[in-house]
């Protein structure tokens, strides 16, 4: 059994590697086609470009390395199907099932190997891409800006934050015309700015951007007195822009989003949450048994309600036009509201990372339920060949994947429960597993046939069965 064992693993190897190096590099070439428009024409070293690619490819092997394993087992099971191997495995009273239990230990140890890459090696490695690609942004900015669509300036200072929409550009002498800027530094203080032309210079160490405007005019208005608009006429402007030039400026990015998190950082964050959320619960009861006694009390009464959560937020109820005896519950219910809110936004959160944690789990974990499928489907059509593994893979691949995006959703959203959305692609194929390993041993099919043709016959006598039997049931039941 020992040299079975070993034939099955160096069998498995060699395929195995070419489907992950295939896979890796249609996914890599992706990358780079769609990254290298950002990249071109700013000036980096080569040693930033290959940095930038280098760190797009642990996202990339998260995703080819199980497509790999079940696009090495389809092949090898199919080349020793069609090889007559398995014939003479069987014929010589070797259990199927158990000849696959070496395959799935291995698959065991590459899942744990992928729980470890995903939550030490990727995290890091996205969150290192993310502020790269943020400060590759910040570089030459003329050379992102499009004419007719409004552009972001990454700017040194991430409270500065400047839209732009450029009408014509001129990139030999960095002239823009029909020009306007949005300012939207200020979430209280709008301000746009119209120019009918305007040019751009960088200082001398090429590390910050000045915008010399010209003919235009600046429009500001408060978010307290919307309807006050304040217009500023000017011959030249200029705004300086610090942070912006052709030099990298390595900046640290401290906020991460989920798939820049370890599982401790995703577990933390639901910690915080769930106590943030226990706090807001009770401030709810809290308000609620307030409430009552104030009811309770009779109109007369008058009661407040305490300060936390809600005094302070509503001084200005009886200015609104409220009556005194209607002000009570009016507090109330923009108490509760705001309650409602924050307790929607927490559970939100607290899905969306526990969706994240189990996702770092669940993906790692179709490596086993990959191998438990495609050795039976490999066995049940030796003659499929290239076609057959290409065909079983893709359809495989795309049925996981957007189960695997739909179930992920649906848990960020609170539809269903965290666990599900990730887990439910992998319990899913392994009940299907299950049921083609109980058959495993039938013989079903010889090197004769199992071709793609017989797939398709197959399938069609699936369904075209079931939808006889269920004719023959509905005429049956119409007969008496």
């Amino acid at each position: 059994m020992r040299i079975l064992t070993r034939y099955l693993l160096r069998s498995h190897i060699g395929p195995f590697v070419f489907a992950l190096a295939t896979l890796t590099g249609i996914l890599f070439v992706n990358t780079i086609a769609r990254r290298f428009e950002n990249l071109a024409g700013k000036g980096l070293e080569s040693s930033v470009v290959l940095e930038v690619f280098m760190l797009s490819l642990p996202h990339i092997l998260a995703l080819t390395l199980p497509m790999a394993v079940l696009v090495a087992v389809l092949y090898a099971f199919s080349q020793l199907a069609g090889d007559y191997e398995i014939t003479a495995l069987k014929a010589n009273g070797t259990n199927l099932v158990r000849m696959i239990m070496p395959l799935v230990f291995a698959a065991f140890l590459f899942a744990l190997f992928m729980v470890w890459f995903n939550d030490r090696v990727l995290p890091d490695a996205n969150s290192r891409l993310k502020a790269l690609t943020a400060d590759i942004g910040a570089m030459t900015p003329t050379l992102m800006l499009r004419e007719q669509v409004v552009s972001r300036i990454q700017t040194g200072n991430y409270q500065l934050k400047y839209w732009i929409r450029p009408g014509r550009i001129d990139n030999e002498t960095r002239m823009m015309y029909d020009i306007v800027i949005y300012d939207l530094s200020n979430a209280r203080h709008a301000r746009t700015v119209y120019a009918d032309s305007g040019r751009m210079t960088l200082n001398p160490a090429q590390t910050d951007m000045m915008l010399t405007l010209y003919d235009g005019e600046t429009h500001e208005s408060e978010q307290a007195q919307p309807a006050q608009l304040q217009r500023t006429a000017f011959h030249e402007h200029r705004i300086e822009m610090k942070g912006v030039g052709t030099e990298l400026r390595r900046s640290a990015t401290e906020f991460r989003s989920d798939r820049e998190m370890s599982v401790a950082m995703l577990r933390g964050v639901v910690d915080t949450a769930r106590t943030e959320l226990a706090v807001v619960r009770a401030d709810g009861r809290r308000l609620s048994a307030e409430m009552l006694e104030t009811m309770l009390a009779g109109p007369a009464a008058e009661r407040r309600i305490s300060d936390p959560p809600s005094a302070g937020r509503f001084s200005d109820v009886g200015a609104r036009g409220i009556p005194d005896s209607d002000q009570v519950a009016y507090r109330a219910a923009l108490d509760a509201r705001r309650i409602a809110n924050n307790e929607k936004t927490l559970q939100d959160r607290i899905n969306q990372y526990q969706v994240e944690v189990h996702k770092k789990f669940a993906i790692p974990f179709a490596c086993i339920i990959f191998v438990l499928i495609g050795a039976p489907l490999a066995v049940r059509f030796p003659r499929g060949g290239v076609g057959m593994v290409i065909a079983a893979s893709l359809t495989i691949f795309g049925i996981y994947y957007m189960s695997l995006i739909g179930g992920e959703k649906l848990g960020d959203r609170g539809t269903i429960a965290p666990f599900w959305g990730p887990w439910a692609p992998n319990l899913l194929f392994g009940a299907l597993a299950v049921w083609a390993l109980s058959r495993i041993g039938r013989e079903t099919s010889t090197t004769r046939g199992g071709t793609l043709e017989d797939m398709g016959v197959v399938l069609r006598g699936i369904f075209a069965g079931r939808f006889l039997r269920r004719r023959r049931s509905t005429d049956a039941t119409n007969a008496s």
